[in-house]
């Protein structure tokens, strides 16, 4: 009863077997490739698996890609590709976007995975799920499970070529992020790391006024570890957020 977990963002896919499609399944194998070798994973790192019995994804890449994963699953397994869409409810999380369906699916999966995170750790508490790829999502749960809002944003590549290609002489830095820069590098790492911390920091704080208490500061995505250093804020950062959502999800579609 194996289960493949897979997570196509904006530029890498994502994987993972898992031993059983449930929550706090053992993983028996993951990985990650840039999506322009997705075509590769039947004769490169799926090759050596065990046929898994069933397979949930969340894809935010396209059609094209999509069915690009599903060729090679196809190849390889005789398996049938489900990929998970947003809906109004889900395993106890109420999606308040104003239209639902239009909720990336990558940051509905993750919400699933963190709200019972949230509920393993003792009692309910409103939660803030940030997600640093190559776009960063800030997104709201209250006590009760349901998805207030959230930002979207430009993440540290897309701001720095942004800025690169709108601003002559200046360049992709190879800085870091410091107090007060004292050169452009220092400068522009610097910035963007100060505007993406402000951002968790301030719906941090709209959360608390809403909710009443702190809330579960949890972080994840690629680049979560260039984040995590320059918040002031308590966090937990968990890598398999949106694969701890994906088996959620498989766990009761199982189960009706």
């Amino acid at each position: 009863m194996t289960f493949l977990a897979i997570d196509v963002g904006n530029t890498r896919l994502k994987w993972a077997q898992y031993a059983s499609p449930q929550p706090g399944a053992v993983p028996l194998a993951h990985g990650a490739v840039f999506l322009e070798t997705i075509d590769d994973l039947a004769d490169g790192p799926w090759k050596a698996l065990p046929p898994p019995s069933s397979m949930l994804g969340c894809v935010v890449a396209g059609e094209g890609v999509k069915r690009r994963v599903e060729e090679q699953i196809e190849e390889i397994w005789d398996l049938e590709p489900s990929w998970v869409v947003s809906t109004r409810e889900a395993c106890g999380v109420i999606n308040g976007y104003d239209h639902p369906n239009r909720l990336g699916v990558d940051r509905w999966v993750a919400m699933i995975g963190a709200r019972h995170r949230v509920l393993a750790q003792g009692r309910p508490r409103p939660a803030l799920v940030v997600m640093v790829g190559t776009a960063v999502t800030v997104d709201a749960l209250d006590v009760s499970g349901r998805f207030l809002g959230g930002l979207i944003l430009p993440g540290f590549g897309l701001m720095l070529r942004a800025l690169e290609m709108g601003t002559a002489g200046l360049k992709a830095p190879t800085g870091e992020a410091v107090d007060f820069p004292t050169n452009t590098s220092d400068a522009l790492m610097s910035g963007g790391a100060d505007a993406l911390a402000g951002a968790v920091e301030r719906m941090t704080r709209r959360l608390q006024a809403h909710a009443g208490e702190p809330p579960a500061l949890i972080m994840s995505g690629g680049a979560a570890v260039k984040l995590a250093p320059i918040t002031e804020l308590h966090f937990e950062t968990v890598d398999t957020l949106v694969f701890d959502g994906l088996l959620q999800l498989q766990s009761h579609r199982l189960a009706l």
